[in-house]
């Protein structure tokens, strides 16, 4: 850590193969495309570079460092979403939400293809249920960082598990029909 601090390239390019996986992971969660992800890998990268003197011990590494790539995916967001056009449903659309049991899910999918199901969500509504339930972020954080009301958050989160859940009925009904 005190080579990287030094900025000796060694130590520097060790540490970004070290942290690559961890953080591909993460921008793989917010952005489908393989080379958007590993642009916004880079740029967090650099950001942990930049800022390895404010890391404090105290704070688990990995830790620190998906606060940063989460942070950094969230910054690229907002930066480009007055480019991109997004299809955004009404609130006003849906029926409200039961609560959706995911045991089900857990005993006949793996993480890979309920991965492959938050994929098909609506762009924000997935990354809402990313920060929510994979990162851990409160409805009030999200709000702050996406640049919307709580409530809004809340109703993106719902959306998506009312989503992932006709997702994994078609699944179970499949599976059904070949058993």
């Amino acid at each position: 850590m005190q080579d990287c601090k030094k900025e000796k390239r060694r130590a520097q390019h060790e540490l970004y193969r070290l942290c690559y996986g961890c953080m591909l992971s993460v921008c793989l969660r917010y952005e489908r495309n393989k080379e958007e992800a590993e642009f916004l890998l880079n740029k967090a990268f650099y950001k942990v570079l930049t800022n390895l003197d404010k890391y404090e011990e105290k704070v688990p590494f990995e830790a620190w460092l998906r606060r940063i790539t989460i942070n950094t995916v969230i910054d690229e967001y907002r930066k480009n979403k007055k480019h991109k056009v997004d299809y955004v449903e009404s609130p006003m659309d849906h029926a409200p939400v039961t609560v959706m049991d995911y045991n089900e899910a857990d005993q006949q999918f793996d993480a890979e293809y309920l991965q492959i199901m938050i994929e098909q969500l609506p762009p924000v509504s997935k990354q809402v249920f990313n920060l929510y339930a994979i990162d851990g972020y409160n409805h009030k954080e999200i709000g702050e960082k996406l640049s919307m009301s709580e409530g809004t958050s809340k109703w993106h989160l719902s959306n998506a598990r009312t989503k992932l859940k006709a997702l994994l009925r078609k699944a179970l009904n499949n599976v059904a029909v070949f058993l």
